[in-house]
């Protein structure tokens, strides 16, 4: 069972309203103001620059979702704010609550109304934020619900770090887990009534991260600010279709961030009818890079594959990626095919994945199922936003499922 929780806000008219307005134009979210712009507008009003630096903190350290939730700021100020500015550029379009994990997915309108989505993963002691880069995809993975309408445009650095607060502000106040730095001796606190905060960040939801590189690095950069957010670069993996440029181009950042690689299957012939974009790379080149991100950041690769039930998850298609990633410090993660509406794919049998495993260990090649979570509420990639999509083109009523 999970529970949906739909959210009323601006535009959006409640039963028996009156005739609905046309909406002003929304407000640019403080997060993607640049300092430098920010600090002008406070000089204007005569506030000294170290206000921007408590707005951000306000938000990222402490959770407040309003302006006037930001209590170490003057009145006036924070009534001249919410003239100008949002906290946040996007709205709570649905909050999907699987009981059963404790996974929240988040489908957020963004201030041009396109739709992404965002998910918080609960494992133990860990709370993952999982975050979209664009509004849908252009990499064209046949199995992948993101990527069924194309890619739309990148997210910006603002957006990016907004799901990341959203999602945050969904955890609650762990007081086991420290600040990075804090010891018994000198405790690292947080803020009275401040929310708990992400252990972990994968860059696996909506789009190719690394098509989107530059915003993506300036968000992972406020999220590992120990004034904020606080993820260290140890806790954050990025995602990727393989892309050999940007792959070399994340190495010579110089960051200790993970590197997942959606490799899919061990040959070309295979991997293109899974991965079209496979054609303009090929898998030895993306190997290459992969191998040169793992020399220069000493950070270990894993290549991701989905399992398709009689696609790529037979004998021969495990002997052939033993074969492949067999001598390399690599790591397989194989994620059982969540079903999709409108896509012919099914979930492998248990015995054919346990071949996989096991032909994958016999060649030394560590390898691990990942769990399945949110299965209830539709958290793999794209399926929620595409439902929310489809609902909003047909007046709110629910759309016909695709043919299969």
């Amino acid at each position: 069972m999970s529970l949906t929780l739909p959210l009323l806000g601006p535009g959006r008219d409640a039963p028996g309203a009156g005739p609905a307005t046309t909406p002003a134009a929304p407000l640019p979210g403080v997060l993607d103001v640049p300092a430098d712009a920010l600090r002008a507008w406070l000089a204007a009003r005569g506030q000294p620059p170290m206000r921007a630096n408590q707005i951000r903190r306000q938000i990222l350290a402490n959770g407040a979702t309003s302006f006037d939730a930001m209590s170490d700021l003057p009145k006036p100020l924070r009534a001249d704010l919410a003239t100008s500015f949002a906290v946040f550029s996007t709205r709570v379009e649905r909050h999907l609550h699987a009981p059963s994990d404790d996974t929240h997915k988040l489908v957020l309108r963004l201030a041009d109304d396109r739709m992404i989505e965002c998910v918080l993963i609960r494992d133990g002691g860990r709370a993952t934020a999982c975050v979209s880069t664009q509004v849908g995809c252009g990499m064209g993975c046949v199995f992948c619900a993101s990527g069924l309408n194309g890619v739309v445009r990148n997210l910006t650095a603002g957006e990016i770090v907004e799901q990341l607060v959203r999602l945050r502000n969904l955890v609650g106040a762990n007081p086991e887990r420290p600040r990075r730095g804090a010891s018994a001796n000198h405790p690292v606190a947080d803020a009275p009534g401040s929310p708990g905060r992400l252990t972990h960040v994968v860059v696996m939801g909506m789009g190719e991260p690394l098509a989107n590189l530059d915003n993506l690095l300036a968000a992972l950069a406020v999220a590992g600010d120990r004034g904020g957010l606080d993820i260290g670069q140890r806790h954050v993996t990025i995602s990727t279709v393989g892309l050999p440029a940007k792959i070399r181009r994340l190495a010579d950042a110089g960051k200790q961030y993970h590197l997942a690689v959606s490799l899919h299957a061990p040959t070309d012939a295979l991997r293109t009818r899974i991965v079209p974009t496979n054609t303009g790379t090929g898998i030895p080149a993306i190997l290459e890079a992969a191998d040169e991100f793992y020399a220069k950041t000493g950070r270990q690769v894993t290549y991701e594959c989905v399992v398709l039930g009689g696609l790529n998850d037979g004998p021969t298609r495990a002997a052939e990626l033993a074969r492949l990633l067999a001598g390399r410090k690599a790591h397989v993660n194989l994620i059982p095919w969540n079903d999709v509406d409108g896509l012919p794919y099914r979930r492998p049998a248990e015995a054919d994945l346990r071949n996989l495993v096991d032909t994958l260990r016999r060649a030394g090649v560590s390898v691990k199922v990942r769990k399945r979570k949110g299965a209830e509420i539709d958290a793999a990639c794209g399926q929620l936003r595409r439902k929310a999509e489809q609902e909003a083109a047909t007046g709110g009523e629910p759309a016909a499922p695709a043919p299969g």
